[in-house]
């Protein structure tokens, strides 16, 4: 018996703590959510062209 108490203590524990988590709501979810995409496309889009900015430059120098 002793083998389960554990995991059950652990699940216990678990809930208990989700449970004090102050969760947004969906408005400022899908904001949150657009920042991310907008930002990490701004971001691939830099390094695209610090890439392509680079690789010609190389290709001059050789």
């Amino acid at each position: 018996m002793a083998l389960l108490q554990k995991p059950m203590q652990f699940i216990d524990e678990v809930k208990a703590e989700l449970s004090k988590v102050s969760w947004p709501t969906f408005e400022a979810l899908k904001s949150n959510t657009w920042v991310v995409i907008a930002l990490s496309l701004f971001l691939a889009i830099y390094i695209f062209v610090i890439d392509k900015g680079l690789s010609y430059l190389i290709f001059l120098l050789y």
